[in-house]
């Protein structure tokens, strides 16, 4: 399962990266007027050339325990893609994070400038929207505008932008984050897109209400699990290997994880997560089927970068 895993989240990667470079095009899209030079050129440069595609795989996998074939289920990978995409650029602006290495290469804005990066952060947001929106994705309205609304309130005040406020807030505040607090603002910043992708995944596959549920808790358990493993990557590892800066989150006394149970006891809690993903996994129904995921939720747990 392993090297079969390993297969399958190249392969949609490589499905994924051509989708987006398509959708990305210079070719003026149906009710467009132009597309920048500058702005898609910064967009490409976000969406691009990078990264593992977690989510979208997420998307691809669920959606394929219920037949659904990798293809149909590309467009709304791609959507969640583009949402995670955007988060970066934001977040690594001098307002944020203040980065300034993203995969290895320069962030958005000091590889074009400020107000470009805002403006391809924002671009990479809208258009998510109308890509899940088109009937392109799927036939149905009704699931459209669903995946539109799991989409929109895993990105928003109660998702990731919210919780990237928490954070923004936790690093001024004279007392730290207790736990309850730092696992709760990293469901939001980190765990909602990924439980978001698995969560669409099941829509589009066309799941029953408690399979929905259990998916759920799974995404939930990946989520968390995966921004643990970030945390004691960002602990122990340097930029050559993460491809961005590494040791900023005690250096902005982020609040994580690690730094409020320590490594071993973070390593034990991301591991249970594991457990306890599987285990969501196992009452699906779906057998066999499942071992991708399974091989997915453990390749969160154990990844390097």
């Amino acid at each position: 399962m392993p090297a079969m895993f390993q297969q399958k989240l190249t392969a949609c990667a490589m499905a994924v990266e051509a989708a987006l470079d398509d959708l990305l095009s210079r070719a003026v899209r149906p009710g467009e007027l132009r597309r920048p030079e500058r702005l898609l050129a910064a967009m490409r440069h976000a969406a691009l050339g990078g990264g593992k595609r977690l989510r979208p795989f997420l998307v691809v996998e669920t959606a394929a325990l219920f037949g659904v074939p990798p293809n149909a289920a590309l467009r709304a990978a791609c959507a969640i893609e583009m949402v995670h995409c955007y988060s970066l650029v934001h977040d690594d602006l001098p307002a944020m994070d203040d980065d300034d290495l993203r995969r290895g290469r320069p962030t958005v804005h000091r590889a074009f400038d400020e107000a470009t990066a805002i403006l391809a952060g924002d671009c990479l947001l809208t258009y998510a929207f109308e890509i899940a929106a088109d009937p392109a994705t799927h036939p149905d309205p009704a699931l459209r505008a669903e995946l539109v609304r799991i989409v929109a309130r895993a990105s928003g005040l109660g998702g990731m932008a919210g919780g990237q406020a928490l954070d923004l807030e936790a690093e001024r505040r004279e007392t730290p984050l207790d736990l309850d607090e730092t696992v709760e603002m990293q469901a939001m910043k980190t765990g909602a897109l990924i439980a978001v992708s698995v969560e669409a995944g099941a829509l589009m596959g066309g799941a029953d209400a408690a399979q929905t549920r259990a998916l759920a808790t799974f995404g939930q358990a990946i989520g968390t699990a995966f921004q643990i493993a970030d945390d004691l990557l960002d602990h122990r590892g340097d930029a050559t290997t993460l491809g961005k800066r590494a040791g900023k989150d005690a250096a902005r006394n982020k609040a994580t994880l690690v730094a409020r149970l320590g490594v071993a006891a973070a390593e034990r809690r991301r591991d249970d997560l594991v457990d306890d993903a599987i285990a969501a996994l196992n009452s699906v129904g779906a057998g066999e089927r499942t071992g991708v995921l399974e091989a997915a939720a453990r390749f969160v747990a154990g990844r390097s970068s």
